[in-house]
């Protein structure tokens, strides 16, 4: 059984996971459209930049936004009159999460474009549709189990993200402090093991289950892609 403390623990991470998900799609939606659709000078170095997350060490990517949405910062400094505030805040969680498991998203609904044959959104435009009637009516529907495997996916990564948290917006119970900080804090106070493996085992059975829908979406639309 989990304490209150730990339940709000669980909460707390699974709307930082929503909301990084949530809040990233919009624009995965677009990178990976324009990188699976279209060839242009420097795309090479725009997809690295994309999945950069990907190799850098979480603390830097935590650090990089600590200076640019921090209250001093370029950014925060932008939004704070507006009361829109990231650093220390569950939102800068979310934040956080949102770019670590962006490449994820992008990456599989990049996929999910591509294996989408071109013809049939010429065809829909030499009857007369605009580009955002075709995007909207044909290529985003067929992107569908792409789309969900990526938001599963990103799902996962932030509710596994630390490093880029923990600098960001530091570990503050009932406010920051998701389940691998939690877990992290657990193993620093003596007597604490248990509460610890009983978070790591939730934590592990989140992602798996994550990961399981993820595997069986992709299946699923192989199985359709194959009868079709």
């Amino acid at each position: 059984m989990l304490s209150a403390d730990e339940w709000r623990v669980v909460a707390l991470s699974l709307q930082v996971a929503f909301w990084g998900v949530a809040g990233s799609l919009p624009l995965g939606i677009a990178v990976a459209y324009v990188l699976a659709r279209y060839d242009f000078p420097g795309k090479t170095l725009f997809d690295a930049f994309v999945h950069l997350p990907l190799v850098l060490p979480p603390v830097v990517v935590g650090f990089a936004l600590l200076v640019l949405f921090g209250r001093n910062g370029p950014i925060g400094g932008l939004l704070e009159p507006l009361g829109i505030v990231f650093a220390f805040k569950w939102t800068g969680a979310a934040l956080a999460a949102a770019i670590m498991g962006f490449p994820l998203l992008v990456r599989a609904l990049r996929l999910a474009f591509e294996s989408i044959d071109p013809r049939l959104e010429r065809a829909a435009r030499t009857l007369g549709a605009g580009p955002w009637r075709v995007f909207f009516t044909i290529t985003l529907p067929l992107s569908v189990p792409g789309l969900a495997t990526g938001a599963l996916l990103g799902f996962a990564r932030c509710l596994g993200e630390f490093g880029a948290t923990i600098t960001f917006v530091s570990n503050i119970p009932g406010e920051t402090q998701t389940l691998p900080l939690a877990i992290y804090t657990y193993t620093q106070v003596p007597g604490a093991d248990a509460q610890a493996l009983k978070l790591s085992v939730l934590s592990v059975i989140l992602s798996l289950a994550a990961l399981a829908a993820s595997e069986w979406l992709v299946r699923r639309s192989r199985g359709k892609s194959a009868h079709g």
